[in-house]
């Protein structure tokens, strides 16, 4: 039996998630398919109802979806609850169950690129305050990060965030954020500042000190403008990719049985795939 999985977003043409679960199937011989389905959030009550009528195992969900599927789960995780989104969905015994992933692949990144990366990180500066930004917040007090830095360009957004990690996360104003270079042992970027088709990120890294871990979620392009900056001064950059790949992970194990692994041969695919600019 073919076991059907989607990824489900509005626009959801441009997602890469078809090529890298595509590679998986392959490589593991198994009978699979991976589809992207536009969904509109109006329309993702009634695309779920399709997911427990069997039609299929489960998949992903990307913006704007991953907050109004929530509600519609029968089991979240600890996690998804925490983020307030899922990412990944599951039927099991009968119930729709939803995790979201994203901390999970962010971590899993920085280790394979920086490992003992947290051993050196007494403190962080996370630059955005959206859904990103708690993924990755959630991910580094979980291991055990004690000081974060938080700057966004609406103050507001940046305290509402850092509520939710009361005595860890601190924020600072956006005009002061080359002074916290300085200070700081992980820069991560979680905007769209910086991607193709955005404005740039403008971001002053005169103080970075090297072998400062630089982190940018962005993957269009490969290597940011930021993760140029701060290799030329001696940082450790971290591109976006990796976050994408290895937040696939889990889910591909749920629908299919397999744990995957991503491996440079899978990188170099994706690689491929994205435009040069």
């Amino acid at each position: 039996m073919t076991r059907r999985c989607f990824i489900i977003g509005h626009p959801v043409a441009h997602s890469r998630s078809p090529l890298i679960h595509g590679h998986w199937l392959a490589e593991h011989g198994l009978a699979g398919s991976y589809e992207r389905v536009d969904v509109p959030p109006a329309e993702a009550a009634a695309f779920i109802a399709r997911l427990r009528a069997g039609e299929f195992v489960g998949g992903n969900v990307t913006v704007p979806n991953k907050e109004v599927v929530l509600p519609l789960l029968d089991e979240a995780s600890q996690t998804a609850q925490a983020m307030g989104a899922a990412n990944t969905l599951w039927m099991d015994g009968g119930k729709l169950h939803g995790d979201n992933t994203d901390a999970y692949g962010f971590l899993a990144h920085l280790d394979a690129c920086v490992p003992g990366w947290a051993r050196r990180s007494g403190t962080a500066l996370i630059l955005g305050a959206g859904g990103a930004a708690r993924a990755v917040i959630h991910g580094l007090v979980e291991r055990g990060i004690g000081r974060i830095l938080l700057v966004n360009r609406s103050a507001e957004r940046a305290v509402e965030l850092a509520a939710s990690f009361p005595g860890t996360v601190e924020t600072r104003p956006w005009q002061g954020v080359a002074r916290l270079v300085a200070e700081s042992d992980l820069i991560v970027n979680t905007t769209s500042l910086g991607m193709h088709g955005q404005p740039p990120l403008e971001i002053d890294l005169s103080a970075l000190r090297p072998g400062t871990i630089v982190d940018d979620i962005v993957y269009v392009p490969l290597e940011t403008p930021l993760l140029a900056e701060a290799r030329r001064r001696g940082g450790v950059p971290v591109d976006g990719l990796g976050m994408l790949l290895h937040q696939a992970v889990p889910g591909f194990e749920r629908w299919f049985g397999v744990r995957p692994q991503v491996t440079a041969e899978l990188r170099a695919k994706l690689e491929v795939d994205i435009p040069r600019v």
